[in-house]
């Protein structure tokens, strides 16, 4: 059938954007993407959210999924059978015991950055570079997390294992790059008020971990501070669990009416129950670079929506409506309440996390509107930010 969509540059000032190739329906899958590299958010993984070391794929049942969360461990799921996950298939690293959700992926890692990053024996000691780079991190970057250091050790991992490094260094240089000032507003971003400090001190605990010579850029000042913008920017959230699976294949049973009625109840429940005891965190959650939805622009009206219905780092883009050939499809980096609220606030919060004004067809059709914020918004103002922004980024 050919791919459904093309990266085209559009402007300097816009970069380029992700433009149908042929008409697509609503409700198609526009393209599945596997991500160039990925990891799992520290603060999660050190919380117990278990996910395969390389595609994120959740490991726990959905029943034990559900007890964490629950925290109580009597919590048994009605429909056990309706849970995917296959612990028989799981597999460790012999050296340093993280582990993945299959062979495939045990061999993936292995081959294209693992080898570098394996800590075998040292993975419990703290004076290892690599855990002293991922404990400065995590004392950095509190949840909601937005990105990992990981994320950036995994892309030297991958050039220094390379065969051909040329190759890697040119696919991690095609993701959008912005100047120095830029780049600065966004490790603010990732980094808060002391960034200054904190950055100088991760490029040192990363260039004792990691120091390569054919990469030698990356590890100045300004190339080190490049490739935490790239990955602030680019960065996709990526949300994998074995508990939603569970629920979605539950909702595909067909059953008689009292029993549809009563299972649907107990998930309801169950949800309710989570959400009091572990708040908005219910997925093994990470990032992930990805050559073409980084491609996608923001529209506050979006033509297409992100998920990841494999479990897994495979990202599916999903039309929301009828695109025809030529247009360009866009999805929104705002949630749900965030479009709905006034421009000025939509802009606000664009500007803030994605350094851009935007100038979709709803902004332009309200850019006479007064530059305040509703009474309730103001109210919100302080909140929307992060966690709303990672809610979105992450949904299931």
């Amino acid at each position: 059938a050919g791919a459904a969509a093309e990266a085209r540059f559009i402007s300097s000032a816009k970069g380029k954007g992700l433009f149908a190739t042929r008409s697509i329906r609503k409700g198609d899958t526009i393209f599945v993407e596997r991500p160039v590299v990925a990891s799992q958010f520290l603060w999660n993984a050190l919380y117990n959210y278990r996910a395969c070391d390389h595609c994120l794929r959740a490991l726990e049942t959905a029943q034990e999924n559900a007890q964490r969360l629950l925290g109580r461990s009597s919590q048994v799921l009605p429909h056990p059978e309706q849970c995917s996950i296959r612990k028989d298939l799981h597999q460790q690293c012999p050296q340093c015991q993280v582990t993945y959700c299959s062979a495939e992926c045990r061999q993936s890692a292995w081959e294209q950055y693992h080898q570098v990053l394996c800590l075998g024996p040292a993975r419990e000691d703290p004076a290892h570079p690599l855990n002293k780079l991922q404990e400065a991190w995590r004392n950095m970057h509190y949840p909601p997390e937005t990105s990992s250091i990981m994320l950036m050790a995994r892309m030297v991992a991958t050039v220094k294992q390379a065969k051909d490094k040329d190759w890697w260094i040119k696919v991690f240089s095609q993701f959008c790059n912005k100047t120095a000032n830029e780049e600065e507003e966004i490790v603010h971003k990732l980094l808060g008020d002391k960034f200054k400090g904190q950055l100088e001190l991760l490029r040192v605990l990363f260039t004792e971990a990691l120091y390569d010579e054919h990469l030698s850029r990356w590890f100045t000042p300004e190339g080190f501070q490049s490739l935490f913008a790239l990955v602030g920017t680019n960065g996709q959230g990526i949300g994998t669990s074995s508990l939603s699976q569970w629920v979605h294949a539950c909702d595909a049973l067909e059953l008689p009416g009292a029993q549809r009625e009563q299972l649907d109840t107990f998930i309801d429940q169950l949800y309710k129950d989570i959400e009091k005891e572990s708040g908005e965190f219910l997925n093994c959650e990470g990032s992930g670079l990805y050559v073409l939805q980084s491609c996608c622009n923001h529209s506050c009206i979006p033509n297409a929506e992100t998920s990841f219905p494999d479990n897994n780092f495979l990202l599916h883009l999903t039309a929301l409506e009828d695109i025809e050939a030529g247009e360009e499809i866009c999805i929104s980096y705002l949630d749900c309440c965030q479009r709905d609220r006034s421009r000025h606030s939509r802009h606000k919060i664009l500007r803030e996390n994605y350094l851009f004004t935007c100038s979709c067809p709803k902004c332009l059709a309200q850019a006479d509107d007064a530059d305040v914020t509703s009474d309730e918004e103001e109210e919100g103002e302080g909140e929307t930010d992060d966690a709303e922004l990672e809610d979105e980024m992450t949904d299931v």
